[in-house]
C-alpha cells in the first residue's frame, strides 16, 4: 500500500507537477460548514507561512465572504476531510475537483497565479 507521500509524488508525477507538500503545521483555508457535500474543490494559491496556500470547500456554492473559510492545521484534514489529502503536493496555480467515489479532475490555472500571485 502506497503512503501518503508516495501516493501525493505519484498524482505530481501523473500530472507533470512539481512536488511541493504543505510544511508541517502550516494552516489551509477550508470551509468546513460545506464539508460533507460533493464535489470537493480544493484551489492553492501563492502564500506565506503560517499558510500553505490550499482552500477547500464541498458543493455548488463558492462564497468570496471573509467567514467563508476556517483556518486548520493541514494534519487536521486527516479527520476533516481526508480525501483531499493525495493532492495537497501540488504547487500554488493547481486545481481539483473530487467527488470522494473516484472522479478526479486536476488541473493548472494560470489565472490562480495571475490574481494572487
Amino acid at each position: 500500500m502506497e503512503t501518503l507521500d508516495e501516493l501525493q509524488r505519484r498524482i505530481c508525477t501523473q500530472f507533470g507537477a512539481a512536488f511541493e507538500p504543505p510544511v508541517a503545521g502550516s494552516k489551509v483555508g477550508i470551509a468546513l460548514h460545506t464539508i460533507g457535500r460533493v464535489p470537493i474543490h480544493g484551489v492553492r494559491i501563492p502564500s506565506k507561512p503560517p499558510d500553505c496556500g490550499w482552500y477547500i470547500w464541498a458543493g455548488d456554492t463558492w462564497s468570496a465572504d471573509p467567514e467563508f473559510y476556517q483556518a486548520l492545521c493541514v494534519e487536521h484534514l486527516e479527520d476533516r476531510c481526508k480525501d483531499v489529502l493525495p493532492f495537497l503536493a501540488l504547487p500554488p496555480g493547481w486545481r481539483f475537483l473530487i467527488d470522494g467515489k473516484g472522479h478526479e479532475d486536476v488541473w493548472f490555472d494560470e489565472i490562480v497565479l495571475q490574481r494572487n500571485g
